[in-house]
C-alpha cells in the first residue's frame, strides 16, 4: 500500500475547469471518500490519479514516486468501475484468473489465488458460470475480485454500486468495508451518495465546482460543518436553514429567525466584527427539532409552525411545518397524533442550532455552540 498526494493539480477541458488547483495528502491503507453532486469533479480526480486523465496543472505523488506523467500500467492501481467491466465471454474463473495470465504467473500460483479470492468473496460455487449467468451483486463481487487478486498499492473505486438495489447496496458496502480492512490496501472510492460516504469513509473530500469544500471525518462533516452546502448536504434529511439576523454588541450576541430570538456569548463566534442586522443562515437538522408534547428536557427552545406534510417511515414520522412562510422539517415520534393544517409547537436544544453567513455561506461557529440566556418571541 501507499500514500497519495495531488500538488496544486487542475484539469482543464478547453475552456470548463474541472478541477481547480487541488491539494490533498491520503495517508496509507486509508479509506477515502470523494463526494459531491454530478460533474463536480470527483471522478476525474480519480481518473488523473488512475493516470486515463492527465492533470492540465500540477503534480501527482504515490508514495515517494512522482507518477503524473506515468501510464496507467505503471502505477499498480487496481480500479472497479460502475459498469463492471466483465468479459463475457470467459467464466467467473477465467475473469478473476486474466490478470496474472497476463503477467505470467505460473498456473498454480494462479488457481490458488483465484480460489482464495473466490472463497473470500462467495464466488466460490459460481466459477464455471458466465458473467449473463449471474445478478448484479455477484458480476460486481467479480469485479472486487479482480481487483483483489492483483494486489495492488490502491484500489479505486467509481460509483461501484449504483446500478445495485437498496438493499444490495447495503450487503455491498459491508463486503467492501470489510475487505479492505483485511487487506489494508489505501482505498479511493467515488459517489454522489451521502450516505454511502458516511458509512464507509475514515475521511470524505466533499467537492463542489471543482474544488473540495471540506476534506474531514464523518463526525466532523456532520457536526462541524465549514459551510451551507456541506450543511445541507452531509446527513438524510438535510439541514433545514432559515434566514435571520445577528446583532452584535460584545459580550452577548442577538440572533433573530423566524418569530424568536436568542441571545448567546459572543466568544462562541469566530470573530465579533458583523455589522448591525447581519444576515445569516441558521441551520436545524430535522433530527433536532422536535415536537414539544414528546421533546427531551434539554429542549428549551420553541417555535411554532403549522402541519403541511406528514411523512411515515415506520420507525419514524418527519413533518414539513410552515414557520414563518418557511418550510421545515422535523423529526416526530412514530404514528404521532397530528394532523395536516393544525399548529404545531415544536423545540430544540439552542446548543444544536447552526449558523452561517448568508452571502458566504461559511460557518460563523467557532468550537461550540452558543449558550441562550433567553429565547423570546419576536415582536
Amino acid at each position: 500500500m501507499s500514500s497519495v498526494r495531488f500538488e496544486n493539480v487542475s484539469k482543464l477541458f478547453g475552456d470548463l475547469v474541472a478541477v481547480r488547483d487541488l491539494n490533498l495528502e491520503i495517508a496509507e491503507g486509508e479509506f477515502i471518500v470523494f463526494v459531491g453532486p454530478s460533474g463536480c469533479g470527483k471522478t476525474t480526480t480519480l481518473r488523473m490519479l488512475a493516470g486515463l486523465e492527465m492533470p492540465s496543472y500540477g503534480r501527482i505523488w504515490i508514495g515517494d514516486k512522482d507518477v503524473t506523467l506515468e501510464p496507467p500500467g505503471r502505477r499498480d492501481i487496481s480500479m472497479v468501475f460502475q459498469s463492471y467491466a466483465l468479459f463475457p465471454h470467459m467464466t467467473v474463473y477465467k475473469n478473476l484468473a486474466f490478470g496474472p495470465e497476463v503477467r505470467g504467473n505460473s498456473k498454480s500460483s494462479i488457481d490458488e489465488r483465484v480460489r482464495a479470492v473466490a472463497e473470500s468473496l462467495h464466488l466460490d460455487k459460481l466459477l464455471d458460470r458466465y458473467p449473463h449467468e449471474l445478478s448484479g451483486g455477484q458480476r460486481q463481487r467479480i469485479a472486487l475480485g479482480r481487483t483483489m487478486i492483483r494486489q495492488p498499492k490502491i484500489f479505486l473505486l467509481d460509483e461501484p454500486l449504483s446500478n445495485l438495489d437498496a438493499a444490495l447496496r447495503v450487503s455491498m458496502r459491508s463486503g467492501i468495508m470489510e475487505l479492505q480492512r483485511r487487506l489494508k490496501v489505501t482505498t479511493v472510492y467515488v459517489t454522489h451518495d451521502q450516505v454511502e460516504a458516511m458509512t464507509m469513509g475514515d475521511r470524505i473530500a466533499v467537492f463542489r465546482d471543482g474544488v473540495i469544500l471540506q476534506f474531514d471525518t464523518p463526525k466532523r462533516l456532520y457536526q462541524r460543518p465549514a459551510n451551507t452546502f456541506v450543511a445541507t448536504f452531509v446527513g438524510s434529511p438535510k439541514m433545514n436553514l432559515v434566514s435571520g439576523t445577528l446583532d452584535v454588541v460584545s459580550p452577548r450576541a442577538m440572533l433573530r429567525y423566524a418569530d424568536v430570538s436568542l441571545s448567546f456569548s459572543v466568544d462562541r463566534l469566530v470573530d465579533a466584527q458583523f455589522p448591525r442586522n447581519h444576515e445569516v443562515a441558521v441551520g436545524i437538522r430535522p433530527q433536532d427539532l422536535h415536537w414539544a408534547v414528546d421533546a427531551p428536557s434539554r429542549c428549551t427552545h420553541g417555535i411554532r409552525g403549522t402541519i403541511a406534510a406528514i411523512e411515515t417511515t415506520g420507525p419514524e414520522t418527519y413533518v414539513t411545518a410552515e414557520v414563518a412562510g418557511v418550510s421545515i422539517v422535523c423529526r416526530f415520534p412514530r404514528f404521532a397524533d397530528i394532523q395536516l393544517g393544525r399548529s404545531v409547537e415544536l423545540a430544540m436544544d439552542p446548543q444544536d442550532i447552526y449558523l452561517f453567513d448568508r452571502e458566504s455561506g461559511r460557518n460563523l461557529l467557532a468550537e461550540g455552540e452558543p449558550t441562550p440566556t433567553s429565547a423570546t418571541k419576536s415582536a
